[in-house]
């Protein structure tokens, strides 16, 4: 979950312990962080947390030490994802500068969504990201590295590299943004080399007992090029990924899509929709069916006791991710396991987030999609400030 919360310094505050903190009382199995950026220059909007290459001052140091602990106060163990946004870096999110341009696999400019105002928001907002050269692509490997070695010493239990939702990681494996012919592209197994280096180079400079996990996003991925996902994952198990979670639909009921959206969402998004939840619950089984070896967890739309131990107990995953229920309510374990609350009760009913009446007449659908984060990632500030939070 995005917490937007980060100031100039990109060094975690007290917000963020007293958020996390309230996340330690719940009797969570672990608790995962929102994005934390491996380079501050180029972050994925204006208040992301960030690692540096150089060593942080003694009192910076000490802030990502108390991070750490009030995550884990309680006994829960806290894996910080690591990411870099790649060509998904607005202008002015990180210390490039506003006339800096992102970073990519390739020059593939990003699609927002249709139409000539969104590519002129795109062009305004992100530009036309750098090809990376080798040398870029090493260095980024490296603050991956450097970033998952800081956060061990600062105490976290592991770090998921996040390589979903359209980011650098992402962009690499996929074709449509990864269109490059030298060692880095150009076949899965190739798309692929820089995760495959990240998690060996970081391997050898954490702890044995340090964990290591993968975030792949179905939806960031399609039928065509299905096959060459499953090699790619393939590749990842064999490289001793703790973990992976698999994110994109709603494992729940993956039927369900479309039921109790408002007549306004235009009758081809609920069809896409569908489309792409049917092809997280298939991503997810086949993953599942070709890899039973690996520790598999998914995130996607689970609110209830029922849901949560249909997939545990049908063996679809080993754990379960929960998102936007724990914003709502922090202590979500304790409701779903203890017994005096019946099956019925035992689940969180969150609403739908208007999508903003511009962002849907110029078809933009990034805006539309940022409404329902900014949402959430506002209530996890009323929690880091004492408030109550709530569902939309």
């Amino acid at each position: 979950m995005a917490e937007a919360m980060a100031d100039k310094t990109r060094v975690p505050d007290q917000k963020f312990t007293r958020a996390y903190g309230e996340w330690g009382k719940g009797r969570w199995g672990a608790l995962l962080t929102g994005n934390i950026q491996v380079d501050p220059r180029n972050l994925g909007n204006y208040y992301d947390l960030a690692t540096r290459e150089s060593a942080p001052r003694e009192d910076q140091l000490n802030a990502w030490k108390q991070y750490a602990a009030a995550c884990q106060e309680q006994g829960t163990p806290a894996i910080a994802q690591i990411c870099h946004p790649g060509r998904q870096s607005p202008r002015g999110a990180g210390e490039r500068g506003i006339f800096g341009t992102p970073i990519a696999p390739s020059p593939v400019p990003l699609k927002i969504g249709e139409g000539c105002a969104a590519t002129i928001i795109r062009n305004i907002a992100f530009g036309v990201p750098k090809e990376m050269t080798v040398s870029d692509i090493k260095q980024v490997v490296q603050q991956f590295v450097n970033s998952a070695r800081f956060l061990a010493e600062c105490g976290f239990a592991g770090v998921e590299l996040h390589a979903a939702h359209g980011y650098l990681l992402s962009q690499f494996l996929s074709p449509k943004s990864n269109i490059r012919h030298d060692k880095y592209g150009g076949s899965p197994e190739a798309r692929a080399r820089i995760v495959l280096e990240i998690i060996k180079e970081t391997r050898a400079v954490v702890p044995e007992n340090f964990c290591i996990g993968l975030k792949l996003n179905s939806a960031d991925h399609s039928a065509s090029d299905f096959e060459d996902t499953m090699k790619q994952i393939g590749l990842f198990a064999e490289s001793g990924i703790d973990f992976l979670e698999v994110s994109g639909g709603t494992y729940e009921d993956p039927t369900m899509m479309g039921r109790g959206l408002k007549e306004e969402i235009a009758s081809e998004t609920v069809q896409r929709t569908a489309a792409r939840e049917a092809f997280f619950f298939d991503f997810a089984k086949e993953t599942r069916r070709r890899f039973p070896g690996l520790i598999l967890m998914l995130t996607g739309g689970f609110r209830s006791r029922t849901g949560i131990q249909a997939a545990l107990k049908g063996g679809a995953c080993d754990i379960v991710g929960i998102g936007r229920p724990a914003v709502v309510c922090p202590n979500f374990p304790e409701l779903i396991m203890d017994d005096k609350y019946t099956d019925d009760e035992a689940k969180v009913i969150l609403g739908k987030v208007p999508t903003p009446l511009w962002a849907r007449i110029f078809q933009i659908r990034v805006l539309g999609g940022g409404a329902e984060t900014q949402f959430y990632a506002g209530q996890i500030k009323r929690m880091a400030t004492g408030y109550a939070t709530h569902a939309p």
